[in-house]
């Protein structure tokens, strides 16, 4: 059965960009059906804006229509999970927050992220949700 999970931008961004990596390993588990990804239009927004910027595109190895196609297969793999509410746990980078409440919203068990520190310094903190790099999330 596969495990609900949040990849961050963070993760998408250094698998495109990245030549090898945990990343990258992380996005081809979610493409080959071993992970669900969660998704919310916070997410989507941000990856999409993050994924478009000259820098950014720059640095990834793929033509633009390459990195299109490649976040179309993945987003194809997401669950999309509304957010009825906001828990507002407080993370140091505000903006990070929506993180936390799509975990929780769809009921994942990991958020993967290269922003640890971000995200667990938050007020609310949930037991049951772990928050890890993509190296510690394979090494399971």
């Amino acid at each position: 059965m596969p495990s609900t999970i949040v990849v961050d931008t963070s993760v998408i961004v250094s698998a495109l960009t990245g030549k090898r990596g945990g990343s990258r390993e992380i996005l081809r588990q979610c493409l080959e059906g071993k992970h669900t990804p969660l998704m919310s239009n916070a997410l989507f927004h941000e990856c999409e804006d993050v994924t478009r910027r000259k820098r950014i595109l720059a640095a990834c190895p793929l033509t633009v229509a390459e990195t299109r196609t490649l976040l179309n297969a993945y987003y194809s793999t997401c669950q999309w999970v509304p957010i009825y509410y906001l828990w507002r746990p407080n993370a140091p980078d505000e903006d990070d927050n929506f993180l936390i409440e799509l975990a929780l919203a769809g009921n994942a068990s990991h958020i993967v992220t290269n922003n640890i520190g971000d995200l667990k310094n938050a007020e609310l903190t949930f037991p049951n949700l772990q928050i890890v790099t993509p190296a510690v999330f394979l090494r399971g």
